[in-house]
């Protein structure tokens, strides 16, 4: 018989639904359930791409007799982490307190009113990879709940008073509230970053291998800065290897999650939403500044792949693509040379096998991962059409193979950062079908998750799933403002503004400053988390910040300026030492402090010239807006009001801290006026 999770909307719950397993979702119910039983909870969070999560599932959660055990002595609750990520942060946060790595699968032991008091990742069924058995560990935790309560009470405390603590930062220390994250302390965390990056492979040194676009994109915004060729070097790099490797799906497109070695052959084979988002926002940024053809092309296909595979009803875009199918990992992605010479015939078998290597002993489990990361002699374009030709059969043979699952919940945060991204690399590469897509999604994800002013973070099968978090409402804004700086359409400006509105309202830390990941009605957290370290994503605090430096340029109100100073100043205690994992914020910092507005005032016609002007550069503290000079878009605070075209010809204004430069009325101008330096 389905369990409690038959009625959810998550297909990554719904996975679950025909467990022997009584799985309850989390919620009022199971929390009462467990205090009434008398029982602790034991807590799974996972998602449908999640191979780990997959694998525990097939050994434990589909086992009778270890789903005897968990019934017995627990009350189970499945999260899906994408559906709650404040609920996920809270109890990885616990699991770093405890002193244990994070990931998922997360298994989390629970008292009934969700303080946590001890837990741990993956279990195997039998113990090994240095891990205990799941079963032994559920007859331990039981064992502990009934004999020795006061010990559990105890560490819950801890933990509960430790969680409470994370949303202080500047609880830091007196004197380490004097940081200010100005240009000398930027070069000074670019300087050391440089020294953790591969200076063979790329990325940061050793495996595995995240692409971390925000770390990547802090070294670019110092080569820009400085004029110094060993960061873009570094950034390049990254890059390049990242396009020839084995994450990148030179098949179908789209890029896999990370790589599980450190020169980026084999990855990891799940294919998320907001990977590929950062990767084409960088690549065209670097693209803007290198021209580099390897750049474009994969900012088409993953364009091409997300626009194929990724889009669901209406417009929006689903969350993930398994990383498993037939049962195995990567089976999808991984071909053998058979399989290879089947698909291609004896003719052009050679010479692919030379470009993307493909030894008889494979990569990962007897088969091959495609990539060109291998040492070889440049293409030229003759060899480059062959290898197209050659890509394009092993697609279709690829086509005939059952396919891995998609995850096709909407996800506000994540189809917020694509949108932005798309927006960008439409205005970068000139391709207005790319902009109607990205204001098709932004619509889409609108209509659906609009819960008066305020957003739902996911959307399924008609269900939108509770009030949104901090990291919708930055995203979103974000998406909004990089449409209003497309279109010039203030509609884009207004929803930005509301929603950065109801973000102060709701998620804004009165006391300390920064935003919580939860808003202030939100009933069912032991502790509110409140973050500017990045994770898979940069962190919802980075992208507020940017979105008010936005803001202020656009509008010219201060308030936004001080607004995300506040931020900025709540967090600098911590980025002495961690701005490793802060560079998304300090990525907002410098765009907060050399933010520079391009007004182009103009018909159409006049102002492409200027907008093509700025597109030729890599410009990351450059926003624009196109006007055609009636002042309809330039509210009376902004520093270009009442400004328009000069003597009938189309003009460029360039603004930066309240003052405007002398009109422009020559591209070539623009272009050199806009040196990064």
């Amino acid at each position: 018989m389905p369990n409690a999770l038959a009625h959810e909307t998550s297909p990554y719950l719904l996975q679950h639904r025909d467990n022997p397993v009584a799985w309850r979702p989390w919620g009022p119910p199971a929390l009462d359930e467990a205090r009434e039983a008398d029982k602790p909870i034991l807590l799974s969070v996972g998602y449908a791409a999640c191979h780990w999560c997959h694998v525990m599932a097939h050994e434990s959660f589909e086992d009778d007799a270890t789903a005897r055990l968990m019934n017995e002595h627990f009350v189970n609750i499945k999260v899906d982490r994408e559906e709650r990520p404040d609920l996920d942060a809270v109890y990885q946060n616990a699991l770093a307190l405890m002193g244990e790595p994070g990931g998922w699968p997360l298994t989390m032991f629970l008292r009934p009113d969700g303080t946590p008091f001890w837990g741990g990742t993956y279990f195997p069924p039998a113990p090994r990879y240095g891990r205990p058995a799941f079963a032994e560990v559920l007859r331990a935790v039981a064992e502990t709940w009934r004999r020795e309560p006061d010990k559990i009470r105890h560490n819950a405390q801890l933990l509960a008073q430790a969680l409470q603590g994370l949303s202080r930062p500047a609880a830091a220390g007196a004197d380490a509230t004097a940081v200010v994250i100005d240009r000398p302390f930027l070069d000074h965390a670019a300087e050391r970053l440089l020294g953790l990056i591969d200076p063979v492979h790329g990325g940061v040194r050793g495996a595995p291998k995240f692409p971390q676009t925000s770390l990547l994109e802090f070294l670019w915004r110092a080569h820009l800065r400085q004029g110094r060729a060993d960061f873009a070097q570094a950034v390049t790099r990254s890059l390049d290897r990242m396009c020839h490797g084995g994450i990148y799906d030179h098949v179908g497109g789209g890029f896999a999650r990370y790589a599980t070695d450190e020169a980026w052959v084999v990855p990891h084979f799940e294919k998320m939403l907001y990977d590929n988002a950062l990767l084409v926002d960088l690549l065209t940024l670097a693209w803007r500044g290198t021209r580099s053809e390897l750049y474009r092309r994969r900012v088409d296909e993953t364009i091409d792949w997300l626009l194929r595979e990724m889009t669901v009803e209406d417009g929006a875009f689903a969350s993930s693509i398994d990383a498993d199918s037939e049962g195995e990992e990567g089976r999808f992605y991984t071909w053998t040379v058979g399989e290879i010479e089947r698909a291609l015939g004896p003719d052009l078998t050679p010479d692919f096998r030379r470009a993307f290597d493909t030894p008889p002993e494979g990569h990962v489990d007897g088969r091959i991962v495609l990539h060109r990361n291998k040492p070889q002699a440049a293409a030229g374009e003759r060899l480059e059409a062959e290898l197209d030709a050659c890509l394009a059969r092993l697609r279709a043979a690829r086509a005939r193979r059952p396919r891995p699952t998609r995850d096709d919940k909407v996800l506000a945060d994540w189809n917020g950062l694509m949108i932005a991204a798309l927006a960008e690399a439409a205005f970068a590469f000139d391709r207005p079908d790319w902009l109607d897509a990205a204001r098709r999604a932004f619509a889409a994800v609108r209509g659906r998750l609009a819960i008066g002013e305020r957003l739902g973070h996911s959307w399924r099968a008609g269900r939108a799933q509770r009030h949104g978090l901090l990291d919708d409402y930055a995203a979103m804004s974000r998406a909004a403002l990089a449409l209003f700086e497309a279109t010039g359409d203030a509609a884009y400006r207004d929803a930005a503004q509301g929603w950065v509105a109801v973000a102060n309202a709701h998620h804004w830390d009165d006391a300390d400053g920064g935003w919580f990941m939860s808003a202030d009605d939100a009933d069912d957290l032991v502790a509110r988390p409140k973050t500017a370290l990045d994770a898979a994503t940069p962190s919802g605090n980075a992208l507020m910040v940017q979105v008010l430096a936005r803001l202020h340029l656009l509008t010219g109100d201060e308030a936004y300026a001080r607004r995300a100073e506040a931020a900025l100043a709540a967090f600098a205690p911590l980025a002495s030492e961690g701005f490793v994992h802060m560079t998304a914020l300090l990525n907002a910092a410098e765009f907060l402090a050399e933010g520079t507005q391009v007004v182009v005032a103009g018909d159409g016609d006049g102002r492409r010239p200027f907008l093509r002007a700025i597109a030729a550069r890599s410009l990351p503290n450059v926003v624009r807006l196109p006007t055609d000079g009636d002042g309809g878009l330039l509210p009376a605070t902004h520093p270009a009001a009442g400004k328009g075209p000069v003597g009938g010809k189309a003009a460029a204004y360039v603004c930066r801290q309240q003052t405007c430069r002398p009109p422009v009325t020559d591209p070539e101008a623009l272009r050199r006026h806009l040196s990064p330096r």
